[in-house]
């Protein structure tokens, strides 16, 4: 077998995964080509990207945890912890609703398109506020439920979705807003990551090719580490814009291949 489509498939998810475009909605065309993973692989490959994200702010971590005795240091650990937990309390909810739209191209599409233009609208509008690194507790709450529109919408983007909602309610310095939004996510993720994969434990997963699934997860480990070493220094001199106009014309791509029936 074959495992440069693995390679492939890592790198898709290494490049998409914190970038404000959607995981889901390359991955979906992807294995509309290369064949369709295991939710286990999916997950997997998921999990390198978080690993990734880890690395490269284990500094800010450590000293999060180590400074609990600095006021400022607690008071953003509470916030971080805020967001999770709605996002959890709120994720269970929705888990037991099983209220989430298909994973299809279609609906992923539309939401590409329509996370585009909101990207380009909040940022204008966050541009008319002065710039603020703060975090306060409306935009942790905000990001928390952020979160879970994004699991419920696939196409929606979670770093899109928590880094916007953070900018529109006050944290308009892109760099603050992206820091705290990829902070949630590391637990976030982890946890919606050990979740998937205990249910998945003596399904599927024993017929899973680890061979192709390691490889996917190390490509994706290294891929995102850059990926997401690039996003943060590029922030710090540019506007997301570019990111927008890329989901709407992806979305656009994706309506008109689903039109074509090209894809499904």
């Amino acid at each position: 077998m074959s495992y440069w489509a693995d390679v492939v498939l890592g790198v898709i998810e290494g490049i998409t995964e914190f970038l404000p475009i959607s995981s889901t909605g390359h991955l979906l065309l992807a294995e509309n080509w290369l064949g369709a993973r295991s939710d286990t692989y999916n997950i997997a490959i998921q999990a390198g990207a978080i690993l990734a994200v880890t690395l490269i702010y284990w500094r800010r971590i450590v000293g999060l945890f180590t400074g609990l005795g600095d006021a400022e240091n607690r008071d953003y650990m509470i916030k971080l912890g805020v967001a999770f937990g709605i996002t959890a309390v709120l994720g269970l909810v929705v888990k037991k609703l099983g209220f989430e739209l298909p994973e299809t191209v279609m609906p992923v599409a539309i939401a590409l398109v329509l996370g585009g233009v909101w990207m380009i609208v909040a940022e204008r509008l966050a541009e008319r506020k002065a710039d603020c690194a703060v975090i306060t507790m409306k935009v942790a709450i905000a990001v928390g439920v952020a979160q879970i529109i994004a699991g419920v919408f696939p196409g929606t983007s979670r770093s899109a979705s928590t880094i916007f909602i953070a900018m529109l309610l006050g944290t308009t310095n892109r760099a603050a807003a992206t820091e705290f939004a990829f902070l949630v996510g590391i637990p976030t993720m982890y946890a919606a990551t050990a979740y998937e994969l205990l249910k998945q434990l003596g399904g599927e997963s024993a017929h899973e090719d680890w061979t192709a699934l390691g490889i996917a997860f190390a490509v994706s480990t290294v891929t995102a580490f850059v990926a997401v070493k690039w996003l943060l220094g590029y922030i710090r001199t540019h506007r997301f814009t570019i990111f927008a106009w890329y989901r709407i014309v992806f979305g656009g791509a994706l309506l008109a291949l689903v039109a074509a029936g090209v894809v499904h």
